[in-house]
């Protein structure tokens, strides 16, 4: 065969993206994926995992109330601050400054712990 048989072939024959989603149509509706799959994602549907997380803590927020929100500022807390002192300066929070997360989580966590006082002494006082 020579070049310009080949391209006329090629050219003749269907776009490679509509290979690309007729494979991952064929590969991804039963769920499986193969291994010359170029892209192993291709008809796999988004999965909402961190909003399910989300709940889970607005849930264990909501009937904890302030102990919930000491304990997970605590905890991130920790973790922003043991980042810190390994050199970490920039983080993908909103915040982006590590020192302006450390400082909210701090405020976050006096919150909680007077939440969790104020609870206490009404609790006591009953």
């Amino acid at each position: 065969m020579s070049s310009d048989s080949d391209a006329k072939r090629i050219a003749s024959g269907p776009l490679p993206s509509e290979l690309l989603r007729a494979h991952a149509t064929r590969h991804g509706a039963h769920g499986g994926q193969s291994d010359d799959d170029p892209d192993p994602q291709a008809g796999v549907p988004f999965d909402p995992l961190r909003l399910c997380i989300f709940a889970t803590i607005a849930l264990l927020g909501w009937l904890t109330g302030p102990v919930a929100l000491a304990v997970f500022a605590a905890i991130g807390f920790v973790g922003y601050w043991k980042a810190r002192r390994k050199g970490l300066t920039k983080s993908k929070c909103y915040l982006r400054d590590t020192r302006l997360v450390l400082a909210y989580l701090g405020i976050l966590l006096g919150a909680g712990l007077w939440g969790v006082y104020a609870l206490l002494a009404r609790l006591a006082g009953l």
